[in-house]
């Protein structure tokens, strides 16, 4: 199907979607001591964007996300969570779906239901950064990991989305132990402790972090990891889920 056909087909769901209500999804990933962000590029114009879009009628706005994710990252089973409703009055330019449907070919009528105010859903997801694979949709190039101290100006509000869904995760470290969703199913202390500094961007005490991790007692011990060096390989621990149900029930 052309890509024009593709846009023309999405702008004719208009009454599909639930009316005036979208979501955007902050998608973190963690790969070589960096918290990354996965970001849309449009084909036409080059702005940036976080992966978001509309939710069907017959779905809720965490299925219209997940369905979201999986069309962006190839991966089905995503921690996901909702995490704040952005709806002032003026959320930002509407002209950017203008200008966006121009650079294609179809000029919008002001009272298009796409050029209406919006309030948006935002939804965070932690995943592994090596099972993904950035998957563009009809308006957008693939996308690309950012960063999150080096996002670029993005569409809209969603810089601002940005930064309140890293709030967000920095307060659930603890509270929730979200942070383990970003690992591989298994780790070092070392690399626990630099997702720890590198999400809330601080440096922290090697003896008072491990003691504390180990005291939660939601850390399965594995093997040790061998290096084949002399020194003494780190041991490898897994995150024990059930167990960690068991303390937060």
């Amino acid at each position: 199907m052309a890509p024009s056909q593709d846009i023309k087909d999405f702008l004719d769901k208009g009454p599909d979607y639930l009316p005036s209500v979208s979501v955007d999804c902050v998608i973190f990933g963690f790969h070589e001591q960096q918290l990354k962000v996965l970001l849309l590029e449009f084909k036409k114009t080059k702005a940036h964007a976080l992966p978001g879009g509309f939710v069907f009628k017959n779905e809720s706005t965490a299925e219209a996300a997940k369905r979201i994710l999986r069309e962006r990252t190839g991966v089905k089973d995503i921690y996901l969570e909702q995490f704040y409703t952005f709806g002032e009055p003026h959320r930002g330019n509407w002209d950017v779906h203008k200008s966006t449907m121009s650079s294609h070919g179809f000029e919008l009528e002001k009272e298009h239901w796409l050029l209406q105010r919006f309030i948006t859903i935002g939804y965070y997801a932690l995943v592994d950064f090596s099972k993904v694979k950035p998957a563009p949709d009809i308006f957008s190039d693939v996308g690309d990991w950012y960063d999150v101290h080096e996002v670029p100006p993005l569409i809209l509000d969603h810089n601002q989305i940005v930064e309140k869904a890293l709030e967000t995760l920095r307060l659930n470290l603890d509270h929730k132990l979200v942070g383990f969703n970003l690992l591989s199913e298994t780790f070092t202390m070392n690399e626990l402790q630099s997702l720890y500094e590198t999400v809330l961007d601080k440096k922290l005490l090697r003896a008072n972090f491990q003691r504390k991790m180990l005291s939660l007692g939601i850390l399965e011990r594995v093997k040790k990891k061998f290096t084949g060096k002399a020194h003494k390989p780190p041991f490898v621990y897994r995150f024990n889920a059930e167990a960690s149900d068991k303390q937060h029930s």
